[in-house]
């Protein structure tokens, strides 16, 4: 989960192993890596424009997923001071997880459970004026959203939405070909506004990712490469973008130079 900071001249990234997920940051070279953060299962560090801070959450596991707790923090990389993002109680007691700082500084972008299901959420940083910003598309009850994304701009939010496999009838034990068809179509790549309007589906896929250049990426199950694919918008319509071999069934996230 590697994110390149807004000036070119660090990366942070997660580093896993026995003891849980640790956040590194060092040169774009690898050189001067140094941990930031060790105890934890640390994910999805998101920068400010400052190349200073960053946001990210922490995982602590439960006896179940939904009595796993998400919390969101901001750090200082030089100071290596970290605090949590949202300090009201009325905040701190929901799920919070998968930050994404607007470009400008003022926003994160987040996914919350605290109106049931997990959706797509938008405040300022520190957590006031918190609001859903993107309704869901599909109609149905399991429907979530996750991987927010802001495009170079600062005017939209890109998203993954759909339900997750989990509940295919594959998992149940019972076939229902026609639910999972719905399911499987449900899996898709929205663009929101940040004022939560002009909702539009990008295409099937997941794991949105804006280029510095103001063009969507979005991965997806490919039968043809025998793996997973990876597709970015150009001005001439969708393309590969080749860095996936073939047969890559498990990959990682990437980030964009700026």
């Amino acid at each position: 989960m590697p994110a390149w900071s807004p000036d070119g001249k660090k990366i942070v990234y997660v580093q896993q192993s026995s003891n849980g997920n640790s956040l590194w940051l060092s040169d774009p070279d690898g050189k001067n890596p140094r941990m930031l953060v060790r105890s934890g299962i640390n994910m999805e560090p998101s920068w400010l424009p400052d190349s200073k801070n960053i946001v990210w959450f922490d995982l602590i596991p439960g006896r179940s997923p939904v009595e796993s707790s998400f919390k969101l923090y901001i750090l200082n990389t030089e100071t290596l001071q970290s605090r949590p993002l949202f300090t009201d109680p009325e905040q701190v007691k929901f799920g919070n997880l998968m930050p994404a700082v607007s470009p400008d500084g003022t926003k994160v972008a987040f996914v919350s459970n605290r109106s049931g299901q997990f959706r797509i959420w938008l405040s300022n940083l520190d957590g006031s004026r918190a609001r859903p910003i993107s309704p869901p598309a599909a109609d149905l009850d399991e429907t979530e959203q996750k991987a927010p994304s802001w495009s170079p701009d600062g005017q939209w939010i890109a998203h993954w939405e759909g339900v997750e496999t989990d509940h295919l009838s594959g998992s149940t034990g019972r076939a229902d070909p026609q639910r999972d068809a719905l399911i499987e179509a449900s899996w898709n790549v929205w663009i929101v506004g940040r004022d939560g309007k002009n909702k539009h589906k990008a295409g099937h896929g997941d794991d949105p990712i804006w280029s510095p250049d103001g063009f969507l990426s979005r991965s997806f199950p490919d039968p043809a490469k025998g793996g997973a694919n990876m597709m970015i918008q150009t001005k001439e319509g969708w393309k590969e973008l080749p860095i996936l071999p073939p047969r890559t069934t498990r990959y990682g996230r990437f980030t964009w130079k700026p």
